[in-house]
């Protein structure tokens, strides 16, 4: 059987471009809408991951200009990202057993 995946956007960092790949080779997404939910997926992972990085680096408080501490900006960002790419990965049903090449009862 020819294996027909798209490739994943330019744009996405490598890591998310690895997901793509993984997603892709075990679910088989082919669909218009699938594909879109799963580039919506990737892209907001990639948001999750950089806003995560600002935090890593720039610390998850900081002090206002009243000396009072706050939460980093980012964290929302992180926070409502994550939120995004669980919900495009729902949406895609991702939770059910990946397609198999093979014949024969599903293990379990």
């Amino acid at each position: 059987m020819k294996n027909s995946t798209a490739n994943p956007p330019k744009h996405l960092s490598a890591d998310a471009k690895r997901w793509w790949r993984k997603l892709q080779q075990e679910y088989r997404i082919a669909d218009g809408g699938g594909l879109l939910l799963l580039l919506t997926a990737m892209e907001a992972f990639d948001r999750m991951r950089s806003a995560q990085a600002a935090i890593k680096e720039e610390g998850a408080t900081g002090l206002d200009r009243f000396a009072q501490l706050k939460a980093h900006p980012l964290l929302s960002v992180e926070r409502d990202s994550r939120a995004a790419m669980m919900a495009a990965l729902k949406q895609l049903n991702l939770d059910l057993e990946p397609l198999r090449d093979g014949v024969g009862r599903p293990p379990g």
